[in-house]
């Protein structure tokens, strides 16, 4: 199992470095030694302490939604809305993540989407594709 540095295990949560450090420090997520003798974390619990995290903030954002088919929520801030006479794009930036979605303008205006407005981007597909990036 690969082993990520501080720094990029803190690129893949969407924190800073500092962070990721007082986490470790306090035990919150353990940390290991790569080859060249740096702090790191093993993919294996970053993978399970991302998944906390992200369970952490979906019950911090539930609200008042007793059940819900969607599991991929993303909550960030509109950035940019932009409408014609029957359509809205709006984007919303959460963490390092960008959302586009189109809905019709009335769906806009009815939730007061415009730039700074907090949202929730929830996300649902039948087809995700899955890259491997190149070896670091």
């Amino acid at each position: 199992m690969p082993a990520f540095r501080i720094k990029e295990a803190a690129d893949l949560l969407g924190v800073s470095d500092d962070t990721v450090r007082r986490w470790a420090d306090s035990g919150r997520i353990e940390t290991t030694t790569d080859s060249s003798g740096r702090q790191a974390v093993d993919g294996a619990a970053l993978a399970r302490f991302a998944q906390e995290l992200a369970h952490d903030a979906a019950q911090l954002h539930a609200g008042d939604i007793a059940a819900a088919s969607v599991r991929n929520r993303f909550t960030g801030l509109v950035t940019r809305v932009v409408k014609d006479t029957v359509m809205a794009q709006v984007e919303i930036q959460a963490g390092p993540h960008r959302f586009v979605s189109l809905m019709s303008r009335e769906a806009a205006d009815e939730l007061g989407l415009e730039p700074g407005v907090l949202a929730v981007a929830a996300v649902k597909a039948t087809n995700v594709s899955v890259e491997i990036p190149r070896a670091r």
